[in-house]
Parts: structure tokens; C-alpha cells; sequence
């Protein structure tokens, strides 16, 4: 209703949900830890679709746009381990691009069930080695074979994230400078599991330009520690779309400067943490951010009164959960 002068206000108003992409909180986990230092966390959960990788969905559909590559009311194709493919479905919904996305059978069905509500035909690829709620590189492979196919019958466009270069672009663009400042500039280390590993490159690569010394750590599973070097002796783990026990290709090493461990049982220990002390219901990458940057803070490698500053990368509605899981980390 107007005033008494008939006049309004300003309005805040989103055009679309491709609006609410991005500009996510940063919270401090106090409750998690007290210090000393601080683990400050984006809560990429927030976005439209649940995942941080909504950022990437909309970064790379832009640019093909803009390129020329994709034409409007054109078919997209992505392989995905779920939330990829959720992200690019609520793109797709928006721009009115018909999508399809091949997924391992492995991934949670939670995801599948979200594209399909938001419009996306999903192809479901039996696993090569794995079993559900634990996808292998192979079982990667035989979807990406699958989308590949798909691509030549079909010729939609197809994203590529594993390859795709404004993968890294989006975040370099985004989530990087928004750490930067929400936090003032004050990060003395960064850390994030690594799947395709946009979010890690670019965040990295921005917040090395922006003070060298920052310390940039990828998180992986124990027992498929390839970034480290060691060889894969337990390739089935919790950390769904991360770990595939391949060197990731956009990865870079030229930006890392160590990587932490994490097994499945510290991923689903503070899981729980995170949902019984912060109130946030998160999903199992999340989980393993939180471990690492403890065990970060714990080493004595950085200052005592350090910001140490992750993601959580999607919400625990995309996953079952696993309290009769029967763990067989590495020890």
C-alpha cells in the first residue's frame, strides 16, 4: 500500500531465481570451534538449487550464450553427479533450454528426483565398481561415455564441466571476491574439497592475486589422495561429486600449497556437528571442509588467531542418511 502520499518505496525484488545465484552468507563456526583462530564458511546451500554449484551452472550457460555456442531455446547435456545437474536445471528452467543429464546410479536419488521436478530428462548409468551413496572414477567414466553418445545423436550443447574452463571463471568472478570481502581481506587460509575443481581454482587463483600468501589446501578423501601423489587403496567413499581418484583437468598445481585427509567418519562426525551445534543440515563434503580446516587449525601450521575459510557446499536434503554405514577408512 502507498504512504499518505501515494507515493512507494524502493523495492527489492529478484527478476528470476538466476538473481538469487551467488551473494551467499559467510558465518563463523564458534560452536564448532572456539579458537583459537576462526573457520569461516560460505553457505553455498543458500543458492536456488541447494549447491554451490549453481554458480558454475549459470557462469558457463551464460558465456556459451554469449559466445554463440549455445542459441537460445537450444538442448543442453552434462554428465553430473547431481549437483551440477540441478544447478543447470534451474538455469535451463529459466531460460527455457530443454536439458538432459547423465548421472552414475550411484548418486543420491534425491538429486535426480530435484532435476526432474525443475524439468531436466535424467539418464540413469548403471555403476561400473561402485554401489550406491559410493561412485568411482569408472562410474564417472561409463556416464560421461553415455552424455557423449547422447551428444553425437543429438547435438545438443554440452556443458563439459570437467573441462570447461568457466568452471574456474565462475568462481574466480564470484565466490573468490566475495570471501575477500565479507572478510575484510583477513583469510589466512583456504581450503575445499576438490571434484572438478572449479571452486578451488578459482577461489585460489583469485585470492592469490589478491595477497600471495594465503595458504589454498584441497581436501581429499583418505585412501584417494591423488593430488597428493599416493595411490588409490579405497576408491568407494562418502564424498559424492569429489575424490574420483583422478587427478582432476582443469587442476592446477600451481596454486595449491598442501592437501589435508579426510576419512568418511570424520566427514559424517562433523555432518553432525554441523547440524546438532551450528543448527545447519549440510551434506558430506561439507562435513569434510569443516574436519579439515580443524585438523588445519589443530596442526600449528598457521598463526594462532588465523581465518581459516571454507565452503559448505550443498544441503543434506540431497542425500540419505548413513547411520548403519559401515565405515572401512584408512587409517
Amino acid at each position: 500500500m502507498a504512504d499518505s502520499n501515494g507515493t512507494y518505496g524502493p523495492t527489492k525484488i529478484a527478476s528470476s531465481a538466476l538473481d538469487l545465484v551467488g551473494n551467499t552468507p559467510l558465518v563463523a563456526l564458534d560452536r564448532i570451534w572456539s579458537g583459537p583462530g576462526r573457520i569461516l564458511a560460505k553457505c553455498e546451500f543458500m543458492n536456488p538449487g541447494g549447491s554451490i554449484k549453481d554458480r558454475s551452472a549459470l557462469g558457463m550457460i551464460t558465456k556459451a550464450r554469449e559466445s554463440g555456442k549455445l542459441d537460445p531455446g537450444a538442448s543442453i547435456l552434462e554428465v553430473t553427479s547431481g549437483n551440477q545437474g540441478c544447478g543447470l536445471a534451474m538455469v535451463a528452467a529459466v531460460l527455457q533450454h530443454p536439458l538432459t543429464t547423465c548421472m552414475s546410479k550411484g548418486n543420491s536419488p534425491q538429486r535426480a528426483t530435484m532435476m526432474k521436478a525443475l524439468g531436466a530428462n535424467v539418464i540413469l548409468v548403471d555403476q561400473v565398481e561402485g554401489k550406491p551413496g559410493n561412485v568411482t572414477f569408472a562410474d564417472v567414466s561409463a556416464a560421461e561415455k553415455r552424455g557423449l553418445d547422447l551428444v553425437k545423436e543429438t547435438s545438443a550443447y554440452y556443458v563439459d564441466q570437467f573441462n570447461n574452463n568457466n568452471n574456474i571463471y565462475s568462481h574466480e568472478t564470484s565466490t573468490g571476491p566475495e570471501i575477500w570481502e565479507q572478510t575484510g581481506g583477513r583469510v589466512d587460509a583456504f581450503l575445499a574439497t576438490v571434484g572438478t575443481a572449479g571452486t578451488f581454482m578459482g577461489v585460489s587463483k583469485f585470492l592469490k592475486t589478491k595477497n600471495p600468501k594465503i595458504q589454498c589446501y584441497a581436501v581429499e578423501p583418505k585412501g584417494a589422495e591423488v593430488i597428493q601423489g599416493c595411490e588409490v587403496v579405497k576408491p568407494l567413499h562418502l564424498l559424492q561429486g569429489s575424490g574420483y581418484g583422478e587427478v582432476p583437468r582443469l587442476f592446477k598445481f600451481d596454486v595449491l600449497d598442501e592437501t589435508l585427509s579426510v576419512t568418511d567418519k570424520e566427514s559424517v562426525e562433523y555432518k553432525k556437528l554441523l547440524g546438532s551445534k551450528e543448527g545447519l543440515y549440510l551434506g558430506y563434503t561439507s562435513g569434510a571442509n569443516v574436519a579439515a580446516a580443524v585438523k588445519l587449525l589443530k596442526s600449528g601450521k598457521l598463526p594462532q588467531d588465523a581465518w581459516v575459510v571454507t565452503v559448505l557446499n550443498d544441503t543434506g536434503l540431497k542425500y540419505p542418511e548413513v547411520e548403519n554405514y559401515e565405515f572401512h577408512d584408512v587409517e
